[in-house]
């Protein structure tokens, strides 16, 4: 009999990945990606040639980078529970040059979102945006942001068993002090849900779609990791310093922090033009 993927040992992956302190969202992903593939495989026995045909079965309706992402939870299944034999490289994919236009959001489209929400007496959600937009962080990271951190001026960021201090604006402390004080929050985290839990991202992505639709800015750059892409262009541009962003953000590969400052093709192009070496 062949190799049966069971419910016990998804269970052992998904303990085995809350022990590794992996975030709830990378947990619930990679057990979801998981179960496409079972349901893929259906009764046959998972070997080296099941996992070709379903990486090429993915290609028929996933981009690139949707397939690596995919696979990466399979794989990371299958070397648990110690099927090396069966695991399958990723495609290989040339890195973008240019960031796309149709999901970068500008300052400008920043502000405009702001001032919607504001007007619309989205409260929580103008508070919430200039957070993610003014530190950077993620929104898996906002119940750092306490009251006790507001009244210091920075926030420890514990994550993935990394360790971080940011250091909060002064006019976003002065923000947070009138909302802690108007909420009436005494202590802990400012934006929990009225049972008290963290924000949850896919909520507060349709918010922001919401919004993007109300100011007329693409629903497609409605996605609250695009406010941590923005800080970083905007800090990139004014530091020119890599090493230090990448210390901002939290990232222990500089190339990971390079992928959030690539410049978009319009950007490109005003600075080739700018340089003027083409004689006329």
């Amino acid at each position: 009999m062949g190799r049966v993927i069971t419910e016990q040992m998804i269970e052992d992956y998904r303990q085995s990945m809350i022990d590794e302190e992996k975030s709830m969202a990378t947990v619930q992903k990679y057990l979801h990606d998981l179960k496409v593939f079972q349901n893929y495989a259906g009764e046959e026995p998972v070997d080296k040639e099941t996992m070709i045909r379903y990486k090429e079965f993915l290609r028929k309706s996933y981009l690139v980078t949707s397939i690596n992402s995919m696979l990466a939870g399979v794989n990371g299944f299958l070397k648990f529970i110690g099927w090396y034999d069966c695991v399958v490289k990723t495609i290989k994919l040339q890195k973008g040059l240019f960031r796309k236009e149709d999901r970068e959001l500008s300052r400008e489209e920043y502000e405009k979102l702001l001032a919607v929400a504001k007007t619309a007496g989205k409260v929580r959600l103008w508070h919430i945006l200039q957070v993610l937009g003014s530190t950077g962080i993620r929104v898996s990271e906002l119940c750092f942001i306490t009251v006790e951190a507001v009244r210091a001026g920075y926030a420890d960021i514990n994550m993935k068993g990394k360790n971080r201090r940011i250091v909060l604006p002064r006019k976003l402390i002065a923000l947070l002090t009138t909302y802690i004080r108007e909420n009436g929050i005494q202590k802990g985290s400012v934006f929990v849900t009225r049972g008290g839990k963290p924000i949850d991202r896919s909520n507060l992505h349709h918010e922001i779609r919401n919004l993007c639709e109300m100011a007329g800015v693409a629903r497609s750059k409605g996605f609250p990791h695009n406010f941590r892409h923005l800080f970083a262009c905007i800090y990139y541009e004014q530091e020119k310093n890599l090493a230090n962003l990448a210390d901002v953000l939290g990232h222990s590969n500089l190339n990971t922090t390079r992928i959030y400052v690539r410049c978009g093709w319009k950007k490109q192009v005003q600075i080739l033009d700018e340089m003027d070496l083409v004689a006329a």
